[in-house]
This record gives C-alpha cells, sequence and structure tokens, in this order.
C-alpha cells in the first residue's frame, strides 16, 4: 500500500498542505521546491499508509520548528533535517525505517519527503496534528502517550543539540530557545516512535489528502467552477467531514510580528455581499479564533483558512496582504482531534483564549 509521488501530486500537495495547515507551517512553496529538486534528480518520494507499517519498525517524524516568517528570508539548504535525524539515530543506537511528518500544514508536510528521498525512507501518510500548530507538544503522538524526546534540533550549519526533557511541553520550551538561537526556525527529528505506536496516534492518510484536496482545486478551476464549492463538497468523504464558508471580504489590517520564535498577530476583513461588519482572526502561526462583531465563528482546533476568493488558492499568515480579496473557511477536524484529552493539549485554553471550544457544527 504505497504511492510514488510525481511532480503533478507534489504541486497538489503544497496546495493541500497550505489549506490544511489554516495559515502555519511555514511556505509550501519552498517545501515543493526541495522536493521537486529530489525528482529531478532522479530520487523517489514513496509514500506508504500507516496500516502497512510493521508493530515493531523505528519512524522518526521530521520538520522544520520556528516562525513561518523567517522561512521567507533564512530557507532551508535541504540537509538540516537529514542531520537531525542522523543524529537522533546515533542517539538511539538504532536506524528509522521511515519518516512521517509531525504535522500536514505547509512546509512540514514536504521536509519527510525531502529526507525520505534522500536516505532511500518511505514516508508515512499520516501527521499528529491534522493541521498545524504552534507547539511541539501539541500532537496526537503526545496525548495519546508517544514521548516527544529525546529529540534533536540542527541548524544550516551543522550545528545540533540533542534534548531529553521530562515531559512534552518542556521539550517545546527548551527547543524553542534553541530554534531562536539559530535565527528563528531550525529543523527537528522527533517523537520516535514504533509502527504500533503510529497506527494508535497518528491521524491518518493526511498527506494523501492534502494531495486530493490539490486536485479538487486544480481540477475546479480548469473546469470554470467554484473551487471552494467543490471542496466543500468534497471535504464530507473525509475525516474532515464539514466545512462551510464562514466570511469573505477584503484585508483591511494586519499586524503581524515574530515573537519568541512565532509569527503573532491579527488580520481583520471587511465584508462583502452577504457578510457584513468586519471579522478578525487572532494568529500565533496559525489562525486560531475567528469573530464578528465578538461573535465567534470558528475556534482553535477546527480549521479557520483564509483563501484567495478569486483563485481559491490558500494563503498562510506571512503571505496576508492589505486589499487581497479573500474568502474564509471552516472545518472540522477527526475526532481523534476532540477528545477532552486532545483538547487538554491543543484547545482553545492551551492559547490563552478564554472561549470554550465549540465545533463549527454548532456554531451560529
Amino acid at each position: 500500500m504505497s504511492m510514488k509521488l510525481n511532480s503533478q501530486q507534489l504541486s497538489d500537495l503544497a496546495i493541500g498542505a497550505a489549506f490544511l495547515g489554516t495559515g502555519g507551517g511555514g511556505n509550501p512553496y519552498v517545501g515543493r521546491l526541495m522536493a521537486q529538486q529530489c525528482l529531478d534528480e532522479g530520487l523517489e518520494i514513496e509514500i506508504i499508509d500507516p496500516s502497512a507499517l510493521d508493530d515493531d519498525m523505528l519512524i522518526i517524524p521530521t520538520a522544520m520548528m520556528g516562525a513561518p516568517t523567517v522561512l521567507v528570508e533564512k530557507i532551508p539548504n535541504g540537509e538540516e533535517a537529514i542531520f537531525s535525524l542522523k543524529r537522533l539515530e546515533k542517539h538511539l543506537g538504532r536506524k528509522a525505517q521511515a519518516t512521517m511528518p509531525i504535522e500536514i500544514g505547509g512546509i512540514n508536510s514536504t521536509i519527510p519527503l525531502v529526507v525520505g528521498a534522500r536516505l532511500g525512507l518511505p514516508i508515512v501518510d499520516a501527521d499528529g496534528m491534522g493541521r498545524a500548530f504552534p507547539f511541539l507538544e501539541m500532537e496526537t503522538f503526545g496525548v495519546y502517550g508517544v514521548s516527544g524526546s529525546p529529540m534533536a534540533v540542527s541548524n544550516e550549519y551543522g550545528d545540533c543539540a540533542v534534548i531529553q526533557a521530562v515531559d512534552n511541553r518542556q521539550m517545546e520550551w527548551l527547543s524553542r530557545a534553541v530554534a531562536i538561537r539559530m535565527g528563528g526556525c531550525a529543523y527537528i527529528a522527533e517523537y520516535a516512535m514504533s509502527g504500533a505506536d503510529v497506527k494508535r496516534t497518528a491521524v491518518p492518510n493526511t498527506l494523501s489528502l492534502a494531495i486530493r484536496i490539490g486536485e479538487v482545486l486544480r481540477r475546479a478551476r480548469a473546469a470554470h467552477e467554484n473551487p471552494i464549492d467543490a471542496l466543500l463538497t468534497f471535504l464530507p468523504s473525509t475525516l474532515y467531514r464539514y466545512g462551510r464558508t464562514i466570511f469573505a471580504g477584503k484585508i483591511v489590517d494586519v499586524l503581524r510580528e515574530t515573537k519568541n520564535g512565532f509569527s503573532v498577530g491579527r488580520v481583520r476583513i471587511d465584508g462583502f455581499g452577504p457578510f457584513s461588519a468586519s471579522m478578525e482572526i487572532e494568529i500565533q502561526n496559525e489562525n486560531l479564533i475567528a469573530r464578528v462583531n465578538g461573535e465567534v465563528k470558528a475556534i482553535v482546533p477546527d480549521l479557520i483558512c483564509i483563501m484567495n476568493t478569486e483563485t481559491a488558492e490558500p494563503i498562510t499568515s506571512e503571505e496576508l496582504r492589505y486589499g487581497q480579496r479573500v474568502t474564509v473557511v471552516a472545518v472540522s477536524v477527526p475526532e481523534i482531534m476532540r477528545t477532552p484529552e486532545a483538547l487538554e493539549v491543543f484547545g482553545p485554553t492551551c492559547f490563552g483564549l478564554s472561549k470554550p471550544f465549540v465545533s463549527i457544527e454548532h456554531m451560529g
């Protein structure tokens, strides 16, 4: 149960991952170019279904951590995450048999593809967030008992730190300081786990879902259909069973700064057509909460996706600009991400939000 990616699927994946990243996860264009270079060199990118994993296999996820705004200027050379994986293998005294994403958003959907292609490892079709989150402890892996450390953190110069923390939150706190010292973003290998743990704790088939989302949007545009309508029609057949448009308008204000290793801020959108007043969306790498006149329209962990109204291209947080015409789409996350245990790790209170989680299916 595997597939080998081609250039078209890679392009579709970048679009779908930007959508699922709900604004965060880093620029998917950069990651797509890195993975495309692997294909151009004749390397293979093999995606395997989590159900095909042997229970005793060792899987080491790889990723970028840090502020997405930094990534725009601090382009990776492609070797950083490979170095982290090899350093963690040395620490564990065991070779990885596959890698996988920790999150499906943005560049972190493609970093494992580059690692897998260059090391000859398959990439598991699953991840630990089902979207993107700003903190490393916000993983379904950790929610259901997998330790994130030991982890390796590397930069483009070959500097590396191995972190062994008492829990996943402390791992995040320590590694964030290292990433800041490395220039605001770094590349990591963490949550080393067995095939059995992957099948038990991961959000399954998110890489193939991102490819399908990109394909749905592309085919709808080619057929001169409304791509956002096509996407909302497609979602009920997936683990993300519900989605709807919650606002449309023009961006009139963007506040964004890089702070403590995160991109934080807010965006305000003045409504068009049936949408009156203004929507304000709070950002910490990802879009966290959307309000209209103080009324919550969607809240983390459900997805809040800002899309270009004309092209249906997802817009990441670092690409938000005054004057853009946008449509805001909210999407339900899989049930594994809505359990009480999961909401304790990445529900609204974990971001300092006072509003409780209410699913978008029950929002007014």
